[in-house]
């Protein structure tokens, strides 16, 4: 007999206040063990960088990448926040000095259709007793963002076919590593009984003891280092397992150390740091941001997302703005902090009755959305707030909307700018169904701003 563990993690967003506790968890069980006879592997399955914090905003995701350095990882593979989060060269250059492989079988270079340069679709690890695991990685498929970025992704369906005849007679056991979300690694497990375990990431699902689906073991440990996970496979003489078991491990129960609180302030510090050093503006008043209607920030924002896609017309919610912004320097530092979420642009091309319906949807739900709390698809904020427009008018008696004061026409085209959160959360349907979509790659919401008051106030 032979046991196999795998200690894994997922979905860390940057959450470095929980990664001394986790490091040490980690290196402790990979030596403990070792000493006992027993191989143990370490994987990361994706989005263990964040742009929310200000160190992995200001190094682009490297210190991430020195972070998981530390751990000895067998493998990891890349969740959205690496993929859509950075730039082409950005993610090309992400592990330029990673210690471990990047396994990453379905997304591609646009310009040569072959596999990102910084990637191998699997790998193949042999025990000391002989035992062959295949370890394959994959992530989520979103075509809409990572086509404007210059990737092609592959949809699952299509990739694993050819991955597994690829690897046919190759490996004993099969673990992959999936960055896909909990509905599709249920479906991977009723659909293709070769793989053992999956280790799960992407919709933030903890699965406290795993879970059996038919033959096939799933595990996955929530999000932002609250758990590590840890699974023990038993095997027989023919190097198959015939006992899984899965535990996870709340990282809040382990034990600190003095020099913690140091260590996790100090990225902090680093990131405020080397941010707040870049100045960008000097702004003559104040730009405060009202939490209902428009203000001077609010104004600010509109015009900046405008400019940057040439655009004559713009929506934003007030949630966005996590404060206003003092008169004086302006720095990247606050606009990290101002606007922290890893949102590209959008422009929206639509003709004048989908946008006249596109506004009447937002007036539906404006008064809802003003306290709503929105968590994930790139909000880093706590409430949606108020719709805010420019250029756009709207009266509700009669049910008319206005393009810079012209009633809009049904038939003519029109185009207007906002993020592309508004694409993924469910109040404004018309942008998906009948909006022309541009997704305006690589930089995000701040960044216009940025650029718009550098250009408006010159330091």
């Amino acid at each position: 007999m032979e046991t196999i563990h795998i200690l894994h993690t997922n979905d860390l967003h940057s959450h470095f206040e929980n990664w001394p506790r986790m490091r040490r968890f980690l290196l402790a069980h990979q030596a403990a063990y070792r000493q006992k006879g027993e191989t143990v592997l370490t994987f990361d399955i994706g989005d263990a960088m964040d742009r929310s914090h200000p160190l992995t905003e200001a190094t682009d995701g490297q210190i991430n990448t020195t972070l998981l350095n530390q751990i000895g990882y067998d493998g990891v593979t890349i969740g959205n926040n690496e993929g859509i989060g950075n730039s082409h060269a950005q993610l090309e250059h992400l592990y330029d000095h990673a210690n471990f492989p990047v396994l990453l079988a379905n997304l591609y270079e646009q310009s040569t259709n072959t596999l990102a340069k910084f990637a191998q679709p699997y790998r193949i690890i042999t025990t000391d007793q002989g035992t062959r695991i295949a370890v394959v990685g994959l992530t989520a498929p979103f075509f809409l963002t990572y086509r404007p970025n210059g990737w092609d992704p592959v949809t699952i369906s299509e990739e694993m076919p050819q991955l597994l005849a690829q690897i046919e007679g190759q490996y004993d056991v099969l673990v992959l590593l999936s960055h896909l979300g909990l509905t599709t690694d249920q479906w991977l497990a009723e659909h293709y009984p070769e793989i053992d375990v999956i280790c799960g990431a992407h919709t933030h699902h903890l699965l406290k003891d795993g879970l059996m689906v038919n033959q096939t073991l799933l595990t996955a440990a929530e999000k932002y280092g609250h758990y590590i996970g840890d699974i023990t496979l038993t095997l027989d003489a023919n190097h198959r397992p015939v006992d899984r078991k899965a535990r996870t491990v709340l990282t809040a129960d382990l034990p600190e150390e003095a020099a913690d609180e140091a260590e996790i302030a100090g990225y902090l510090a680093q990131g405020h740091a080397q941010l707040a050093a870049q100045v960008v503006a000097d702004l003559p008043e104040a730009l405060p941001i009202a939490t209902i209607g428009e203000s001077p920030m609010m104004t600010a924002g509109l015009k900046a997302i405008e400019a940057a896609t040439q655009t004559e017309a713009a929506v934003l919610n007030t949630g966005l703005f996590l404060g206003g912004l003092e008169p004086g320097l302006v720095t990247k530092d606050d606009l990290q902090s101002q606007l922290p979420h890893p949102m590209h642009l959008i422009k929206v091309t639509l003709k004048g009755y989908d946008l006249w319906r596109l506004v009447l949807e937002m007036e539906k739900n404006r008064l809802f959305l003003r306290k709503f709390p929105i968590k994930g698809m790139s909000f880093r904020g706590k409430i949606f707030g108020d719709i805010v427009y420019d250029g756009i008018t709207v009266d509700m008696t009669l049910r008319r909307a206005f393009w810079h004061g012209q009633e809009i026409a049904p038939e003519a085209s029109y185009t207007l700018t906002t993020v592309d959160h508004y694409l993924f959360i469910p109040f404004f349907p018309t942008i998906e169904i009948v909006g022309e979509t541009e997704i305006m790659f690589p930089d995000f919401l701040r960044n216009a701003v940025a650029t718009y008051l550098t250009q408006k106030y010159p330091v």
